[in-house]
């Protein structure tokens, strides 16, 4: 079997509910995965928005997740040290997650890519996108995605 990340909220492509984004609750949603690699010492997620208008909007980041951890439970509370992991800043300069508000009527695009690493990172809480997807150069084992849509 292959890596893979899923949603009990919303499945691959469809519609992202009104409760994870800004409309909404604003909470994180619920995720499960399965197959991960052997030999994975540790597990990165990133949920970013390609189709914001400039950048990339980075809406979550989260690392050093056990590999044993099969999912993470809804409403991740938004604290840099987590019972299991350790969350960085998205791009509105918070910890934890921000969900989908994008400008305009158009879909925008949220991938949720979840890594499978082969080691722990020794970086502090608080990281940005940039500096966790160069800490994790040479250590991604596997990568798997899951792509939700919004708009307002």
């Amino acid at each position: 079997m292959a890596f893979q990340i899923e949603s009990p909220a919303f499945g691959n492509g469809e519609m992202i509910p009104k409760k994870y984004t800004c409309d909404g609750d604003d909470v994180s949603p619920p995720l499960k995965w399965k197959d991960v690699p052997e030999g994975t010492k540790s597990l990165a997620l990133i949920c970013d928005d390609p189709d914001a208008p400039l950048m990339t909007w980075v809406h979550w980041i989260v690392y050093n997740i056990p590999p044993e951890k099969d999912g993470l439970e809804e409403n991740i509370p938004k604290k840099e040290i987590l019972e299991k992991g350790m969350q960085g800043k998205n791009s509105w300069g918070k910890i934890g997650y921000g969900g989908p508000c994008p400008p305009g009527a158009k879909p925008h695009r949220y991938f949720l890519k979840l890594y499978a690493l082969d080691s722990m990172l020794d970086i502090e809480p608080g990281i940005k996108k940039k500096k966790l997807m160069k800490e994790m150069e040479g250590h991604i084992l596997a990568k798997t995605e899951l792509m939700g849509l919004y708009k307002r």
